[in-house]
């Protein structure tokens, strides 16, 4: 099956995978390209040759396999991945399956973090180099050599240059966060709602993507319920859509806000009709403003986590509303404070002074 797609420098590349058999060139001419697969496609169903030698094939090679096979099934790459997977081909991905061993892999690590790359952000790199080369030893039979992935991942933690990300703790204070409320409210030039955004997010524990995609249509006010698109999941996005509870247990009311909203929209196309980006840039710039440190848009979702924890919810209701699937995920995006748990316990009867006094006596 040959397949063409027109690079970005204007040239067109061929791939052609026909009875076990992958190869893959690039002509300046689609004309070019279409003759010479049909060339190739002739040659193999008259030699019916054997599968080919994929120990000679590239990591490149690899992913553009594995990117065609998933888009001939409708199954959609995420935007992070697919950058990176694009991002290798100059070094990783000109190498042979023979050529990838422990040391390149190590050597591949290294120069990410030496560009900056967090422990955290090679950990994920490293997964997705992982996803391209079992895809291939499973639907493809290639000799894929996972001793020598396995110990590069090794060495790499053993160096510190991989690991999981240490989970964020950063919740805003009170006031910080009525600070960003006002500021945004005495505002004229910012024509994006953040002060009520901002307020929304608390309430509804929503990502800033979900937020910015919600549509009018999905939205039932009567109900007072929200259904949340394709939201992010482990194993998968699309198709996801969650019924979301709008409440008033974290000091804001979700119902109150989209009707404020509602008014000012008048219930057409998006809830929200801003970039997410602009908005993102916006909170960042209140940020330094403000003199407001280390603080981020998603840090409203675990505030708004916590704040549902600490009105009393149990365990499965917040789920209900931040969307995870286990505790270990909502873990993650809880930060109790014990000061503020000392607090919930009842007075004692005896008072500190009243307790001395006893002791005294005694």
């Amino acid at each position: 099956m040959a397949a063409l797609t027109k690079l970005t420098s204007g040239n067109w590349r061929i791939q052609i995978r026909r009875k076990g058999q992958y190869a893959t060139r690039t002509f300046r001419k689609k004309e070019d390209a279409e003759t010479w697969g049909l060339a190739l496609e002739r040659e193999i169903d008259l030699t019916a040759r054997a599968p080919s030698d994929w120990d000679k094939l590239t990591l490149e090679e690899l992913i553009d396999l594995y990117l065609q096979d998933m888009l001939e099934v409708g199954k959609r790459v995420g935007r992070t991945r697919q950058l990176f997977l694009e991002s290798i081909r100059p070094t990783l991905g000109k190498l042979k399956l023979s050529e990838l061993t422990r040391a390149n892999f190590i050597k591949y690590g290294r120069a990410r973090a030496q560009l900056g790359a967090a422990p955290g952000t090679v950990l994920f790199n490293f997964s997705d180099i992982r996803a391209i080369l079992t895809y291939a030893e499973c639907v493809y039979g290639a000799p894929v050599q996972h001793h020598e992935f396995a110990l590069a991942r090794i060495a790499l933690k053993k160096l510190g240059l991989m690991h999981r990300s240490r989970a964020r703790n950063r919740r805003p204070t009170v006031d910080e966060l009525q600070s960003l409320i006002d500021y945004f409210a005495n505002s004229p030039r910012q024509f994006i709602p953040m002060d009520r955004i901002i307020q929304f997010a608390v309430a509804t524990a929503m990502r800033e993507g979900e937020i910015f995609r919600l549509e009018w249509p999905d939205v039932d006010m009567r109900k007072r319920l929200m259904t949340v698109r394709d939201r992010k999941a482990p194993q998968y996005k699309e198709g996801n859509h969650e019924i979301v509870p709008m409440l008033s247990l974290t000091g804001f009311d979700a119902w109150q806000l989209l009707l404020e909203q509602r008014i000012l929209t008048r219930g057409k196309g998006r809830v929200f009709p801003y970039s997410a980006s602009s908005a993102g840039a916006a909170f960042s710039r209140a940020c330094k403003v403000l003199h407001v440190e280390d603080l981020r848009f998603h840090d409203l979702r675990r505030e708004a986590a916590t704040r549902l924890f600490e009105a009393g919810l149990p365990i499965e209701r917040v789920a209900l509303v931040t969307g995870h699937k286990s505790w270990d995920m909502l873990r993650r995006y809880t930060r109790l404070r014990p000061e503020d748990l000392v607090k919930t316990q009842p007075p004692p009867e005896t008072s500190v002074a009243d307790f001395i006094d006893q002791l005294i006596d005694s």
